[in-house]
């Protein structure tokens, strides 16, 4: 295969998996070691891809990928935490869901739930649950994003201090090493801070391609999350911070 072709397959492997590896793209393209680094230097010269110990990593940076591209990844592994976060939250309960797609996938597993009180700055999820008749739904104000329906700003902040959620699910553009939760819009970000200050628990739902990426503001620490859902064991550093912190982890069987 010329390094035309398995160029555009390279991005796809690591905009779907988070990270990719020389050794793992040689067996896969059957091609040397020194065919891949050079396919790899190429698109990092390019800006495409972010060279790292052994591999390459999607681009760290200011600016989010697109949502629809976001919604096409780890599909499935999105699916088995959403499953697996939905039979956590009981029936005739108060819940906040944010903005992202694995909170959308969420509200999909959500339609047999009952007497619930859903308030949420996602659109998406809005019109997902507009399905369920048992369930009550509440749209916060605030700017409307239209890449992704998103409402944030200060008028969503201000409405969700006006309540005391039972129980918060969120999701997070990326996730460092120390554990601190990141994202790339400093509106949103002051949302998602003022979501987990007025609900009594909260649930992380984000695959691990997040530990692969960068994003330039700090929403909270894990710390802060009382149960953490994803789709691999944590590195062990951070399954052991994890553990001190009494955070949960929860890894969803595909």
């Amino acid at each position: 295969m010329s390094q035309t072709f398995r160029h555009p397959e390279i991005l796809e492997i690591v905009r779907r998996e988070g990270k990719v590896t020389v050794e793992g793209l040689a067996r896969h393209f059957d091609v040397t070691l020194q065919t891949i680094r050079r396919d790899l230097t190429d698109l990092a010269d390019a800006g495409r891809l972010e060279r790292v110990h052994g591999g390459a990593v999607l681009p760290s940076g200011t600016t989010n990928i697109g949502y629809e591209e976001r919604r096409s990844l780890k599909s499935d592994e999105k699916r088995a935490m959403a499953r697996a976060c939905a039979a956590e939250i009981p029936n005739g309960i108060s819940l906040f869901l944010n903005i992202g797609t694995s909170t959308e996938a969420v509200a999909q597993e959500l339609m047999h739930h009952e007497n619930l009180m859903v308030v949420t700055n996602n659109m998406n999820v809005a019109n997902i649950l507009a399905g369920n008749r048992d369930c009550e739904i509440i749209v916060t104000g605030g700017q409307l994003r239209r890449a992704d329906g998103g409402l944030v700003g200060n008028l969503a902040a201000e409405t969700i201090r006006q309540f005391k959620f039972d129980l918060a699910v969120i999701g997070c553009s990326a996730l460092d090493r120390e554990g601190d939760l990141l994202d790339f819009d400093i509106q949103e970000v002051s949302v998602s801070q003022a979501i987990l200050r007025q609900s009594r628990k909260t649930y992380l739902v984000a695959d691990q391609s997040k530990l692969s990426r960068s994003a330039p503001a700090r929403i909270a620490s894990l710390a802060d999350i009382d149960t953490f859902f994803t789709d691999r064991p944590l590195p062990a550093d951070l399954a052991t911070s994890c553990d001190a912190w009494r955070t949960k982890l929860v890894v969803a069987d595909r």
